[in-house]
C-alpha cells in the first residue's frame, strides 16, 4: 500500500508540474539594434529579443540568414520600425511572420514620424514642421524613430503593452521595467539637452539623411547629406554641389558612419575649413543588450559637441 500511495502521489505531483512552472517569454524578433535594445530593457529578467541586423551591418543592405527565417516562423511579437529602414523585412513578414504580431512603429499614433528629406542640400525650410505628419507612403517616411528620446519613450510603453497582451502573468514585470527605462531615457535627454545647446546652432553634414529625429528634437543644425541613399555612393556632380554647399553654409563638421566607407568624407572635406567626425544611427560597434541604447546616444553626444566645438 506504501508504495502504491507514493506513486499516486508522485504522479499528481508530476501532472500538477507544468501548471505551477512560469510559461515561457514570448518570442520577440526585433530588426536593429537600437530597438533591440529597448526591446531587451523592456524584457528584462524575463527572456532576450532575437536581433536580426547584428553587429556593424546596415539594414539598407541586409539579407535574411536561414536561422533569422527560422526566429520569423516562430516568433509571436515582432517589432521594426517600417520600411524606410528595414526595406528588406517587407515580403520576410507577409510570408515568414503571418502567425506574429507585428508592431510597425511608423504606424503607431504615439510615435511621432518625420518624412525622409529629399536632396543632399537642406536649407531652413527643410527643419520646420510643415512636413510633420504621416506621409501617405511608408518609404517616404524616416524610418529612425528611436533616436527622438521622446519616440523611444513611446516604443518602450508599446513593446510593454505587446507583451503585457502576449504574456499577462508577467505584466506588472514589463510595466516595471518600462518605467524604469523611460525614467533612465528622461535623465538621458535632460544631459544630451544641456551639453548640446552651446553648439546646436553650428552648421554640419551627414553621411546620409538618419539623424532627422535628432537635429529636430534638440534644434540642431544639419546642413545636408552626403548621400540620400547609403548603399548608392554621391557621383561627382553631387560631391561638388556638397562641397559648394559645406563652404556656403559654413559648415564646422562632416560626420562619416562606422559601417560605411570614411575615405569619402575625407575627400569631400579637402579644400573646405570642415573637421571630420562619425555619427552612428545604430551601434554599429556597441554590443547588443538594453545598455545599447544610451551608449548610442552618448556617443553620438560626445560626437557631436567634439566636432562641433572644435575639441
Amino acid at each position: 500500500m506504501f508504495r502504491s500511495l507514493s506513486l499516486a502521489t508522485f504522479l499528481a505531483g508530476f501532472l500538477v508540474l507544468p501548471a505551477l512552472a512560469a510559461a515561457p517569454p514570448p518570442d520577440v524578433v526585433v530588426s536593429v539594434k537600437p530597438l533591440h535594445s529597448l526591446a531587451s530593457g523592456v524584457m528584462l529578467g524575463v527572456g532576450e529579443p532575437y536581433l536580426l541586423v547584428r553587429g556593424a551591418a546596415s539594414p539598407h543592405a541586409f539579407s535574411l540568414r536561414p536561422s533569422d527565417a527560422k526566429a520569423l516562423s516562430e516568433a509571436e511579437l515582432v517589432v521594426w520600425a517600417g520600411p524606410g529602414v528595414e526595406n528588406f523585412l517587407r515580403k520576410p513578414l507577409s510570408t515568414l511572420g503571418r502567425d506574429a504580431q507585428v508592431l510597425t512603429l511608423v504606424r503607431e499614433p504615439s510615435v511621432r514620424v518625420l518624412p525622409v528629406r529629399k536632396g543632399g542640400a537642406w536649407e531652413a525650410h527643410d527643419h520646420d514642421h510643415a512636413h510633420e505628419g504621416r506621409p501617405d507612403a511608408e518609404l517616404d517616411t524616416d524610418g529612425h524613430v528611436w533616436l527622438d528620446p521622446l519616440n523611444a519613450k513611446a516604443i518602450t510603453d508599446l513593446i510593454a503593452a505587446r507583451l503585457s497582451a502576449l504574456d499577462p502573468t508577467r505584466t506588472a514585470l514589463y510595466q516595471a521595467n518600462a518605467d524604469r527605462q523611460k525614467q533612465a531615457i528622461d535623465r538621458l535627454d535632460a544631459e544630451m539637452r544641456d551639453a548640446l545647446a552651446p553648439v546646436k546652432d553650428r552648421p554640419f553634414i551627414v553621411f546620409h539623411d538618419a539623424y532627422h529625429y535628432l537635429e529636430d528634437h534638440y534644434g540642431l543644425n544639419a546642413a545636408g547629406a552626403i548621400t540620400v541613399s547609403p548603399d548608392q555612393p554621391p557621383g561627382a556632380a553631387r560631391l561638388k554641389a556638397l562641397r559648394a554647399r559645406i563652404n556656403q553654409a559654413g559648415a564646422v563638421c562632416i560626420f562619416a558612419e562606422p559601417q560605411f566607407e570614411p575615405a569619402l568624407v575625407r575627400t569631400l572635406a579637402q579644400g573646405t575649413k570642415a573637421r571630420t567626425g562619425i555619427l552612428d544611427p545604430e551601434g554599429a560597434n556597441i554590443p547588443d543588450g538594453p545598455d545599447l541604447y544610451g551608449e548610442l546616444m552618448r556617443f553620438n553626444l560626445r560626437s557631436l559637441v567634439d566636432c562641433l566645438s572644435g575639441g
